[in-house]
């Protein structure tokens, strides 16, 4: 079995569309949440998202290729494009040994609402040809794979908000085992749409708070429901010694992965957290941790009062006792959630942890929850140094994923 790190990163977000923006912002406790702008929300209960801010793709994609693509494959596009060219692998691998694992939770959820509205207002003849190419979930995956020129494994996974996760940890699996010398794995979302929020909205899972502030407000008392983010992440997943070869830069060893399921309910998590709890022994156990290591968890930390208590508890099911000695903590609460992208930039956050140091904070804390009873690094981000980072997400459908990064 080969060895397997992460040799280049990229994202679009909320609160920054470079690495490098979107770490300070998080270190800085920036908040990525604020007014819906993208249409009337008049008469929607949820008035606040974590929009993508200053995107501007155009040094990337042409204008042709901006009319063929629908948002959520843009921000795919261009995080590869930024984890691609940090790596500089291009051109040192083989293409039939480059693999592409990206997915997304809904797909060109935009795309579809608008050729709707065309097909019902000007008929049939007036649908887009580009409508199925633009719409698509698989799309993101093999339009990086164009771009890049990746001819090995391409697989397109989705298990909803799990999916960034789900698609690094079976990146990994497919380096490990010899499939691939090096992968592109995340994840891309753009739902931020009157359907898609009025649809969240009416399932009860999105905050209505007007208060950006008290809104994405993960493990505290008054958290009341997420808040919908958007954007992508990307990851270089490369065997050990094909990255030493080239002289690569390693920014950290994935070193663990996790993936269970709920078997519960289609959008609540299961209680007793067996099974969320599982997924991250699951990782730990591949990790090797002997019990000693200094721990971050960037929590799936969604600000639902069931998510956040039921997570709490898979934490404590995993480690038991240690579970109150580690760092965690939910960048959600400056992000939003991100669905299908989410567990992407999140494994970033998680390695560029390592990589400082530095934990960020879940902000916004401010009332103790007792079922909610660990150290969720509250509000500034502290210096903890961990060696062991794990990246947990859990998606509709109970789809659980837990990814472990070790500090090289």
């Amino acid at each position: 079995m080969k060895r397997v790190v992460v040799t280049g990163m990229g994202v679009i977000s909320p609160v920054g569309n470079t690495v490098s923006d979107f770490w300070e912002s998080l270190i800085s406790g920036k908040n990525g949440i604020d007014a819906i702008t993208r249409f009337d929300t008049t008469d929607y209960k949820a008035k606040l998202a974590a929009e993508v801010k200053d995107f501007d793709p155009s040094a990337i994609l042409s204008k042709g290729e901006l009319r063929k693509l629908d948002l959520y494959t843009q921000y795919a596009l261009c995080a590869a494009h930024e984890a691609v060219t940090d790596s500089e692998i291009s051109e040192k691998i083989a293409p039939e040994r480059f693999g592409v694992y990206f997915g997304s939770g809904i797909g060109g959820f935009d795309t579809f609402t608008s050729e709707y509205d065309t097909l019902r207002d000007r008929g049939p003849a007036r649908v887009s040809p580009h409508f199925i190419p633009k719409m698509i979930s698989n799309i993101g995956a093999g339009q990086i794979a164009i771009r890049f020129g990746a001819k090995g494994p391409c697989l397109s996974i989705s298990t909803a908000c799990a999916t960034g996760s789900t698609c690094i940890g079976e990146a990994y699996r497919a380096v490990k085992f010899g499939m691939a010398d090096a992968v592109i794995a995340g994840g891309a979302e753009a739902t931020i749409t009157p359907l898609a929020v009025a649809g969240f909205t009416n399932c009860m899972a999105l905050s209505e708070s007007t208060d950006k502030d008290a809104a994405s407000i993960p493990f505290d008392k008054r958290r009341n429901g997420f808040i919908m983010g958007e954007g992508a992440g990307a990851l270089i997943l490369e065997e050990y010694e094909h990255a030493v070869s080239r002289g690569a830069k390693i920014y950290a060893e994935v070193v663990g992965y996790g993936s269970t399921c709920d078997a519960h309910h289609v959008t609540a998590p299961d209680p007793e957290a067996q099974s969320s709890g599982r997924a991250i022994a699951d990782a730990i156990a591949e990790a090797g941790m002997q019990g000693e290591e200094k721990i971050y968890i960037n929590a799936h930390g969604t600000s639902t009062p069931m998510n956040d208590k039921t997570e709490t508890r898979a934490i404590k099911y995993a480690l038991g006792e240690t579970a109150y000695k580690v760092n965690v903590s939910s960048t959600k609460s400056m992000t939003g959630h991100m669905l299908g992208a989410a567990g992407a930039a999140e494994a970033i956050a998680s390695i560029l942890a390592l990589k400082t140091g530095i934990v960020p904070p879940t902000i916004g804390y401010r009332e103790a929850d007792p079922e909610c009873d660990l150290n969720y690094t509250p509000n500034e981000a502290v210096k903890a140094d961990p060696v062991l980072a794990l990246s947990v997400s859990l998606g509709f459908g109970g789809h659980n994923a837990c990814v472990a990064f070790k500090k090289v």
